[in-house]
């Protein structure tokens, strides 16, 4: 039985995703479902939330670091001296677990991208390169009893994101209320079907020795996009963001899903909105720990304390819904 993976990712940066997914990891934690955060973005943001500086210092050590990254776990294949290793499964809460990123994994970009052809053909060598992230995410997720993956990811459209995507079950976009945010939807809409279909191509001509490890279905799906609102009064979005928030269902349907935009209100592809907790969220970094999880000794006084409690319930509004879409029970208290 393979673990359900979500990736999030939008064509374009600065959205929030990265803080979003962080988050997310959090609250399931807090839900007592069993989660495994995978930092696969080479820039490692998600990871630093995670350690801090001493921890860091070490953590990207060449020789004998304490920490196996997911570049580790790719590096055989990058050096042609085998195929994953195992990675290293940091703990983070109750029962949330990360695999840690690394500026190297940017090295496995040529290999993909060389490999790509063979993996059309449907050739061993070429889907062992291509489902390599997707096999260590799903031996990292057994090992460790996950019952769910979440995915960080970079803003680009290239060979890494390509066989991540590939090895996502769902894909969850974040968004910003601009241009360029609504741009992405439309690169990305494009591409994931060419992916899915060359993937589909890849998995008909399999051959024999490809048949000996298993593979991605490669047919993810989209679940929906988040708001990732910037400012608010009212409990609305300021007029600055209202237009480029009207568009976003039309723009989501026609270029994501190929289909007519709903005639429904609220849009049924929206999961949520995320407020941007601008005063909180260097004081959570500094803390290391979630939003939510900010106490008066952290600094979180005053007017902040309805902050917290407020990014609790959004958290936890957000991680349900999501968890509602993909069909995964949520553990009842006793």
């Amino acid at each position: 039985m393979t673990i359900p993976v979500i990736a999030f990712f939008n064509n374009k940066g600065g959205v929030g995703k990265t803080s979003l997914v962080y988050h997310l990891g959090w609250m399931y934690d807090q839900l007592n479902i069993p989660v495994l955060l995978a930092d696969l973005d080479p820039q490692a943001n998600l990871t630093t939330n995670f350690l801090d500086d001493d921890e860091l210092e070490t953590f990207w050590e060449e020789d004998n670091r304490p920490i196996k990254t997911i570049y580790d776990g790719v590096k055989p294949l990058i050096t042609g001296k085998g195929d994953i290793d195992d990675v290293t499964i940091k703990e983070f809460g109750d029962v949330g677990r990360l695999i840690a990123g690394d500026l190297q994994l940017s090295r496995f970009e040529g290999n993909l991208s060389d490999e790509w052809s063979r993996t059309i053909l449907g050739e061993a060598k070429g889907l062992r390169t291509t489902s390599a992230i997707w096999r260590i995410l799903q031996n990292s997720a057994q090992q460790s009893d996950s019952e769910l993956i979440l995915v960080d990811m970079g803003p680009n459209l290239g060979a890494i994101n390509r066989t991540i995507l590939l090895s996502a079950d769902y894909i969850v976009i974040p968004l910003a209320a601009d241009l360029f945010s609504l741009q992405g939807l439309k690169n990305l809409g494009e591409t994931l079907h060419k992916w899915k279909k060359d993937w589909n191509t890849a998995r008909s001509r399999r051959d024999e020795d490809s048949k000996e490890f298993e593979i991605p279905e490669g047919n993810i799906q989209p679940l929906g996009y988040i708001v990732m609102q910037h400012a608010q009064r009212l409990d609305r979005p300021v007029k600055a963001y209202a237009n480029w928030i009207q568009k976003i269902p039309e723009i989501y349907a026609r270029h994501v899903l190929n289909e007519s935009p709903p005639n429904i209100q609220p849009d049924p592809h929206q999961i949520g909105l995320v407020r941007h907790y601008v005063s909180l969220m260097a004081m959570a970094h500094d803390a290391r720990k979630p939003i939510f999880y900010l106490k008066p000794a952290d600094g979180a006084v005053g007017s902040h304390v309805k902050l917290v409690q407020r990014a609790m319930d959004n958290f936890e509004e957000l991680a349900l819904a999501i968890a509602n879409r993909i069909g995964l029970a949520i553990p009842q208290d006793d």
